[in-house]
This record gives C-alpha cells, sequence and structure tokens, in this order.
C-alpha cells in the first residue's frame, strides 16, 4: 500500500498539465465591484513552461463564498469540463444572480494533451442592480436651482449601524461629477466622476466596497458635486454653454449584517445640504476655491448641520441607470517643477516639463483671505508669461486661504491641457506640483529601439494619448475636450497596442449610438454636448467610428457584444449614407483634415472631399458585411456585399486613372485610401505605392496628408513592405515632421504638423506612426482572419539605422514579446508566444516559420540595411 501511495505521488505532476490559468476576469475587469449584467462572462489567461500548449478544455466554479470554493462546493455553478479552446468571454451559465453579492469562482483547464491543470487562485466578482428598475433613490439637489458656476453643493446624512456589518456597499450617481465621503474619508481614489455621457440617455452610477469605511454606532455619508458636462455655465472662457440641469444627486447605502438582515440608506427628503467651498468650477474654464468656507467634520458624525438646509426632490436627468463598466479617471502622475522664472515682480512661473492633462497642486501658507492664482497654459510669450493662445482661456484656479499654516489644494471638478503654471500670490509658495489626471486603461504595450528620436517621437505620441483618454476620447484636454469620433478608429490601432480598452471601447460605441439621430446620422462627436453645422456635424470620415469600433473590439479582443449592440446602429447609418449620395459617390463632409496645402490647415485641400468620403461608405459596407455574416444575418451578408460592389464601380469610375496608375489628384491620401480599403485594381497595386513613396520623397520625405489620410499612408506603405518610406518619413528633421515638433520644444504630440503657437500643443489625431513602431519596426501584427489574438504575424522590418528593437504586447491571450537586433550582418530575433496563439514568424530573408507558443530564437541574413 505504502510502495503503491508513493508511485501515485511520484506519477501525479506527470499527469498534471503544465498549463496554467491565471488573470481571471469578469467582463474584462479583475475581481470588479459593480457588474449589472445578468450573465457576465469570464476570462482568464494562460501560462506554460512548456512550448506548443494550448487549452483543450476548462471547467468553471462559482461559489457563494471563498471558503466553498476552496472545499470544492460550488453552490452557485458547476460548468462541468467544457472542450474549448476559448478562455475569453465565457458566459457564466447558472442561475440567476442576485445583486449587491459577492461571488467567488476559479477555473482549471485541459491542455493539448489531456492533462488538467491545477485549479486556479480564487477571484471575485461583486454585482451592483442586476436590474436598473431596481434603482429606488430620489434625486436631490440644493433648493438653489440656478444654473450657475459656483457654489457647488454639498450633501451628508447620519446613518446608524447597531450590528456587525458583513458587507456596505455604496452605489452613487452625482451629475455632472461627485466625490463620496464615509466618517471623513474619501471613497475611492476616482476623479472626475461618474464617466460623461449623455445623461438623457444614460446615467453611469459607480459602486464602492465600503465595508471597511463604516463602523459601529453613527456614521456619516458625505457628498460634494460638481457641474462637469452636466452644467456647462460658463463664467470664463468655455467651448459651448448649455445644460442638463443644476446638479443632483442620487445615491444608496446597502449594509448588510453579519446576522442575515440588511439595511438600506437612500437619498430622499431627509438629506441635509450647504453650498461648499467651491464658489466657481466649470469644466472649461477652471475652479475657485475659498478655505474660508471649510465647515470642518461635515463629512463626520455628530457635525452639527442645524443650519445646512432640507433638500429638495428634483427629476431625475432621464436617462437609465446602469454601472459604470468603464475604467475610472485617477490621477496617474506627479510632475515637480524643472525650471522657476520670475518675469515681474510678484510673478511666478513653474515648468513642469511636460504637456499633460490634469491641474495643478499647491502647498501655501499665508493670512486668511489671501489667494493664490494660477494659470496654466502650454507656452510662454515673448514676455516669459503663460500664453492660453493655443488652449483657449481665460481659464484659471484661485485658492483663498484660511490663514492656518501650510495649506495644500488642488482643483476637483474641472481640468486642463497645460505644461506651465504661472502663480500670482502674495503668499509663500512652498510647493507646486503637476497631477496627470487620465482614465486609467492597463497599459499593454511597450516599445523601444535604437534611434532614440523613435523613442521620443513614441513617448511624444503617448502623452497626447494619455491626456486625450479621459471618459471620453477627446481631441485635446482644454481647448474643446470634445469626444470627435475620427481620432477613436483611426487612431484605433496604435491605441490598441498601448492600452486595455475592452471596456472602454463599448462605452465610446454606446455613445455613439445614443447621439445617432432617427435619420441614422451619427454626429461628429459623441457624446453631442453641442450641435456644430456642416461638415463639422456631418462628415462621413467622422462618424463611421460607429462600424470601426466594435468591429475593433471583436477583430483586437474577440468580443462580439459591440457588435451585437450596434449592428442597428450600424445599419442606420449606412442606409442615411445612401440618402446623401449623388451618382453613387459622397461629397460633403470636412475630407482630409488639416492636410498641407497651399492655405492655413482646415478641412481637405489636396484629396477630393468624394474620395475620402466614398472610400470610407466602401470601408463601412464592407465591415457591415463582415458584421452581419459574424452575427449570421446571411442576407444582410449579401445585401452589403452587393452595395460595397456598387460604391466601388462609382469610385473608380470617378476617380481611378488607369492610363496613369493615379488616383484623383495623386495626392498622398488619394493614392493611400484605394490602397487600404482594398478599392485599388490588384495589377495596379505596386505602382500606386511606388507612386506614393515618390510622392513622399519628392516632398523632401515628408507627408502632405492630414488627420484622416495619414493613417493610410502609413498602412499602405506598412502593407506593401515599405518600411524605408516610413522610416524616412518618420526620421525626417524639417518641417513637418514628429521631429520638427521636437525641435519646436513640443513634449506631447502637436495639433498641426508645424506645432504653430496658435494650435493646440497637445492633439491626438496625427500619431498613427505609433501602429507602424509595433507592426512594421517590431513586426507584432494581428491576424485579421484570427479574431482575439488567436493567431498573428511577426514579421519585423529592420530599415534605416535601426539596430535593435524591443516590444511586447498583451493579449487577450497573454503576452507577446518580441526582442531583435542586427549583429554583424546577421539577424537576430526572440519571439516570446502565449498558450494557446499560433504565430507566422516572416523573417527579412524572405524565409517564414509557423510556430505554437513558447520561446523562440530565429536568425536570418539580412538585406542591406
Amino acid at each position: 500500500m505504502f510502495r503503491a501511495c508513493v508511485l501515485a505521488f511520484l506519477v501525479l505532476p506527470s499527469a498534471m498539465a503544465s498549463i496554467r490559468p491565471y488573470a481571471l476576469e469578469c467582463e474584462a475587469r479583475r475581481n470588479p465591484v459593480g457588474i449589472d449584467v445578468e450573465r457576465p462572462r469570464l476570462s482568464w489567461k494562460l501560462v506554460s513552461e512548456e512550448s506548443d500548449q494550448r487549452q483543450s478544455a476548462y471547467e468553471v466554479h462559482v461559489a457563494s463564498s471563498v471558503a466553498l470554493l476552496g472545499a470544492g462546493r460550488a453552490d452557485i455553478w458547476q460548468s462541468g469540463r467544457v472542450a474549448s479552446v476559448e478562455n475569453a468571454w465565457i458566459p457564466y451559465g447558472g442561475a440567476g444572480l442576485n445583486s449587491l453579492t459577492r461571488y467567488w469562482w476559479k477555473v482549471r483547464v485541459w491542455d493539448g494533451g489531456g492533462r488538467p491543470s491545477e485549479w486556479s487562485e480564487p477571484a471575485e466578482w461583486t454585482t451592483a442592480l442586476v436590474n436598473p428598475a431596481g434603482w429606488r433613490a430620489a434625486w436631490i439637489a440644493h433648493p438653489d436651482h440656478s444654473l450657475r458656476s459656483g457654489p457647488l453643493p454639498m450633501f451628508r446624512k447620519d446613518v446608524t449601524i447597531d450590528r456587525p456589518v458583513r458587507q456596505a456597499l455604496a452605489l452613487i450617481a452625482g451629475v455632472g461629477f461627485h466625490e463620496l465621503h464615509i466618517n471623513g474619508a474619501k471613497a475611492g481614489d476616482h476623479v472626475l466622476a461618474p464617466a460623461w455621457t449623455n445623461y438623457r440617455a444614460t446615467v453611469m452610477y459607480e459602486t464602492f466596497d465600503v465595508t471597511t469605511m463604516v463602523k459601529p454606532g453613527t456614521n456619516a455619508i458625505g457628498v460634494m458635486l460638481g457641474n462637469g458636462f452636466y452644467n456647462v455655465a460658463g463664467g470664463r472662457y468655455t467651448k459651448y454653454t448649455g445644460s442638463f440641469g443644476h446638479p443632483r444627486l442620487s445615491m444608496q447605502l446597502n449594509v448588510q449584517f453579519e446576522d442575515g438582515t440588511s439595511l438600506n440608506v437612500f437619498t430622499d427628503g431627509t438629506w441635509k445640504t450647504a453650498h461648499g467651498p467651491v464658489i466657481f468650477s466649470c469644466i472649461f474654464g477652471g475652479e475657485d476655491y475659498d478655505a474660508r468656507l471649510e465647515q470642518p467634520g461635515w463629512d463626520r458624525a455628530g457635525f452639527d448641520d442645524s443650519s445646512w438646509l432640507r433638500v429638495t426632490s428634483v427629476q431625475p436627468p432621464g436617462g437609465e441607470m446602469r454601472a459604470q463598466a468603464s475604467p475610472p479617471i485617477r490621477v496617474q502622475q506627479t510632475f515637480q517643477a524643472v525650471k522657476v522664472t520670475e518675469p515681474k515682480p510678484g510673478v511666478r512661473v513653474y515648468d513642469l516639463g511636460q504637456n499633460f492633462s490634469g491641474w495643478p497642486a499647491i502647498t501655501a501658507s499665508g493670512p486668511a483671505g489671501a489667494s493664490v492664482r494660477m494659470i496654466p497654459g502650454e507656452l510662454l510669450d515673448a514676455r516669459g508669461m503663460v500664453s492660453q493662445g493655443s488652449s483657449g482661456g481665460p481659464v484659471s484656479f484661485t485658492y483663498t486661504l484660511k490663514g492656518q499654516g501650510r495649506e495644500s489644494w488642488a482643483p476637483r471638478f474641472t481640468y486642463y491641457g497645460f505644461r506651465y503654471v504661472q502663480i500670482e500670490s502674495a503668499a509663500t509658495i512652498h510647493n507646486v506640483e503637476g497631477q496627470f489626471v487620465h482614465l486609467d486603461a492597463p497599459r499593454t504595450g511597450s516599445f523601444k529601439c535604437s534611434n532614440e528620436r523613435f523613442n521620443r517621437i513614441h513617448a511624444l505620441i503617448d502623452a497626447a494619448a494619455r491626456s486625450n483618454l479621459q471618459h471620453v476620447l477627446t481631441d485635446c484636454p482644454h481647448r474643446e475636450k470634445l469626444g470627435w469620433l475620427e481620432v477613436s478608429y483611426l487612431m484605433g490601432p496604435s491605441l490598441l497596442y498601448n492600452w486595455d480598452l475592452r471596456t472602454f471601447f463599448p462605452k465610446i460605441a454606446g455613445d455613439m449610438r445614443e447621439a445617432q439621430l432617427t435619420s441614422g446620422l451619427v454626429p461628429d462627436i459623441a457624446p453631442e454636448y453641442t450641435t456644430f453645422r456642416g461638415g463639422f456635424r456631418d462628415s462621413p470620415e467622422w462618424w463611421s467610428a460607429s462600424v470601426f469600433i466594435p468591429w475593433y473590439s471583436w477583430k483586437w479582443y474577440g468580443d462580439r457584444g459591440p457588435v451585437e449592440s450596434s449592428y442597428k446602429s450600424m445599419q442606420a447609418y449606412v442606409a442615411y449614407l445612401a440618402t446623401r449620395a449623388r451618382d453613387g459617390l459622397l461629397w460633403h463632409g470636412l475630407g482630409d483634415w488639416y492636410d498641407i496645402g497651399p492655405r492655413p490647415p482646415g478641412a481637405s485641400q489636396l484629396t477630393p472631399l468624394g474620395l475620402t468620403a466614398t472610400a470610407t461608405w466602401y470601408m463601412d459596407l464592407v465591415v457591415l458585411g463582415r458584421a452581419a455574416a459574424l452575427l449570421g444575418d446571411e442576407e444582410g451578408a449579401r445585401r452589403f456585399a452587393a452595395q460595397a460592389a456598387q460604391v466601388r464601380e462609382s469610385f473608380q469610375k470617378a476617380f481611378f486613372k488607369p492610363a496613369q496608375n493615379n488616383y484623383a489628384t495623386g495626392s498622398q491620401t488619394s493614392l493611400a485610401m484605394p490602397l487600404v480599403a482594398g478599392l485599388a485594381p490588384e495589377q495596379s497595386r505596386a505602382a500606386l505605392v511606388e507612386r506614393l513613396a515618390d510622392d513622399i520623397a519628392a516632398r523632401g520625405n515628408h507627408t502632405s496628408a492630414g488627420d484622416v489620410g495619414y493613417t493610410y499612408v502609413i498602412s499602405a506603405l506598412l502593407e506593401a513592405g515599405r518600411s524605408d518610406a516610413v522610416f524616412r518619413m518618420a526620421n525626417e528633421e524639417t518641417a513637418p515632421s514628429y521631429a520638427a515638433q521636437l525641435a519646436a520644444g513640443a513634449t506631447s504630440l502637436t495639433e498641426a504638423w508645424d506645432a504653430g503657437a496658435r494650435s493646440s500643443q497637445n492633439h491626438l489625431m496625427l500619431g498613427h506612426v505609433e501602429q507602424w513602431f509595433y507592426a512594421g519596426l517590431a513586426g507584432i501584427r494581428p491576424d485579421p482572419a484570427a479574431p482575439g489574438w488567436r493567431h498573428l504575424v511577426i514579421q519585423p522590418e529592420p530599415v534605416g539605422d535601426i539596430r535593435w528593437v524591443k516590444a511586447s504586447v498583451e493579449t487577450p491571450r497573454g503576452p507577446v514579446t518580441v526582442d531583435w537586433r542586427v549583429e554583424d550582418k546577421k539577424f537576430i530575433l526572440n519571439v516570446s508566444i502565449p498558450p494557446g496563439v499560433s504565430a507566422t514568424v516572416r523573417l527579412p530573408s524572405g524565409a517564414a516559420h509557423e510556430t505554437g507558443s513558447g520561446r523562440r530564437q530565429f536568425s536570418s541574413t539580412i538585406p542591406s540595411i
């Protein structure tokens, strides 16, 4: 018996798979609090020390406690062994979930040889309100209903807890922005919350686990509200003025006790309110705070609120209540001043060394009533004073001291894009810093190479991307702060390499569905907080994001949910396009915005509007046909394919010049868009690529393309294997170029190629070379035929003076890494591929290899560099 047990112990490890699940997620989030879907989807990644490993089956257990889960008693759901290679978006298959409940789960998998893995470490998710109708809290407000930029209201309520607490959850929706306090401490570290929406269609609420914040006895709930995009009343600089109403609050606290009973506290008429120390706040114009108006202890139990007013009940904003699934915004980084100047007495200018989105944070001392005025900006004028000519003004932040030693302050309910902050104050300034505020989307990409200029360009684009990743993907973090839609999909691949946007892209898709008009038109911005005219509202190159963003979620992440949710909207959109067509062509919109022509940048100058609009229409129809096929709509797939063929015929007739192998004006955009869209005849593609490369060379290795066309220029050259042309263009020192922006002192991507002082110095729209860094130099390319990175192509393209590249992408399947170098004219490539993923590796010599998961090294001869 002893011998049999020893043998069993020795044999057991070899019977277990070396593959192991890790990074368990529910709805693409780690241990999330606030899941409001009835059938949440579960995902995990795989790791193995063995090569060529894959998952052949999985089993999921879900339990009501971590103890039951550990004991193997999955009382909520046991999937049983499911034969499947999928490890993402696995729907929960148990009984209906309860609201405000925590669930624990684990998973094990079987490898390709049928060996089971060990069980994963436990993970959890906590539900919000699974049924939106369960929102029972009233909407309340301060009795002062004037639509002003300040003062802002505060709210409070005391709650008695008389028995041991098992769990306490706070669900809060304060519009425009809210900040929740429990017993004197802020709940969470989110800022500028909740997510910005069309509040008449959707209102997001946040769910906080406040179990450790409540205590026996009397507890205090305190809430501060901000205007945000809900109430843009102006008073200083603003892109527009408009209001959904004055700020208002709805929240509930759910406390579950150890004895099985529970307590619910809702906003109602018993809450108290008062004006707070934020006396002015505008999402565009800045914020003022008077510390003399603070009421110490207002968010603690026992505070005397007898002078506070009873709240008034108000109408809801109108939108459906939904738990926020997209990432929160947080303070992500802090910058200290690298230089301080005094351009005139009493005025100091702090150079924070980086253009970023956020706010200044100060520490000052002085007498009560002394004020510190902060003026942020991207540039300095000839006198060394802060200029807001590129970013919109007047914008300022003012802190009035209470006179109690060193006082520290930062704004709460607004933000701005800036590098410099001008301080005007007679108070003593002890410290000034900048706090970088942006969406907390997990970073998924890294890139570095031997060309330091490219590394600096990568950082330039990264700063602009982070600055504009807010609750919408903005064009700039100061002047407009609006969700201009062309950036989201034209910059899509560049963004997807660098950040996990699995929950953010569906949020953008939802914003577009809610902005869509009954005609089918999707406005150029979403949410549509203000209404523009002409091409600024109706431009096909902009609102084609309503087709591409859901499709990106499928192709990049393997998530078909956004395609399913947006399919009707996508159809309505292309139907609207057909109503705008003349002779099978579209002739409206902005075209290749900010291309480089003889006039100052604006609407397209070098490329016909009809070419960019119609080529975009064609791509919309192609993608929509594929979406129809994915969803099983065979008739729709045939219909959209036929429509695409008709548009292609009209496009070729209007713009293609076969004798010259040219399109329209022969501009770079005119050549590149047909190549990438699949409109160019096969026999003409090589000549068109050559014409494109020649035009770039003839312009001194400069592009002439703008916001729309540049991504197609990059993609056309990349697809044709002409990284040499991209290299020369990206490495060019003279304007227009990235290097010229760097030479001008830019620390984030600028709006115009020339980085002019009247243009935004923090703009995302021209960062498409980022895609080439990853897909071209590093050679990491997802296979479009295998959504969700089931298969990829690794095809590095060493060019110019590049001697090494190191890059990684955290895919939904796990990390893909590429590390290559050139030594003595020999190309050496190291790759790492996660389990369940295969790759085609193409070397500079032309050799190709098929490989599975694991670490591999390849080498080859290399053409002259």
